[in-house]
């Protein structure tokens, strides 16, 4: 089955209002242009550390969120994929880096919690990096059986863990979304390579929506979101900062007939791990 996508790249800054309407226009322009499903990258609605926490603590803005990406996955007939939303769990007193998915109803349909954080020192202008500061981290794995394919999710820095693609692979994914903001030193060194070793290992298609240009004086995101295919070739990527739409079709029986020519997992199993 052929299935349109279009994976977004925003340049989110702290004022939720302007990123929102962004995010109308790039549904909007995804629905012109046929795709099925929108991927949204890492806090694509607040880009602010300070600020995170306040919104995840605030009913109206985070019911604000919600209650958008909803109308607009119902208005436009997509499934989208939105990225993460600080969520506050009030039974710990946590806030999460949730991944949510709406189906083209409106409908919340499945909610994946971050669960690598990126706890780092780079010779950035940022220089460390503390998202466990923020965030509890999530503990379940999670896939979405969606009208065009098992999609597994995942969020940033859960890019480095091969073990967790390979577990959705197992889980049955045939798709996996990537949405993040790669930092630029960490892109230009690794975005690309990641992307395409984790869709050659796992033979599927990597959707990866990342934020992309200067956020501010000391952070900066790589931007180059983009489509990989089961064989780790780029189908489509945004090579200019700042926001819009990387749209590419993507096809099960590719998946399938990768996975019929190299079947990877039966020879991982037989080697006993």
């Amino acid at each position: 089955m052929v299935t349109k996508v279009a994976v977004a790249q925003m340049l989110s800054g702290a004022d939720l209002d302007l990123n929102m309407r962004c995010v109308r226009d790039l549904a909007s322009q995804a629905a012109k242009q046929s795709a099925k499903i929108l991927v949204l990258p890492e806090n694509f609605a607040l880009f602010d550390s300070a600020k995170l926490i306040d919104l995840a603590k605030s009913e109206a803005r985070s019911s604000f969120i919600h209650n958008a990406l909803s109308a607009l996955a119902k208005e436009f007939g997509l499934w989208i994929i939105a990225g993460s939303v600080p969520l506050f769990l009030r039974s710990i007193d946590k806030v999460t880096a949730s991944c949510l998915v709406f189906d083209d109803k409106g409908e919340l349909v499945s909610r994946y919690d971050k669960i690598h954080l990126f706890d780092v020192d780079l010779a950035d202008r940022q220089s460390s990096y503390r998202e466990s500061d923020l965030f509890e981290p999530g503990s379940q794995l999670q896939i979405v059986d969606s009208p065009f394919g098992v999609i597994g999710l995942s969020i940033c820095y859960d890019l480095r863990f091969p073990e967790q693609y390979q577990k959705l692979r197992a889980l049955g994914a045939q798709i996996i979304v990537v949405p993040s903001a790669f930092t630029y030193l960490t892109g230009q060194a690794h975005w690309e390579v990641l992307l395409r070793a984790r869709a050659i290992e796992n033979q599927c298609y990597i959707l990866a929506a990342n934020q992309g240009g200067q956020h501010s004086e000391t952070r900066t995101s790589w931007g180059n979101s983009m489509v990989v295919d089961p064989w780790g070739e780029v189908l489509a990527i945004k090579t200019q900062s700042g926001a819009g739409l990387v749209l590419a079709e993507i096809d099960l029986a590719e998946v399938h007939n990768r996975r019929q020519a190299m079947p990877i997992m039966q020879h991982r199993n037989k080697a006993g791990f």
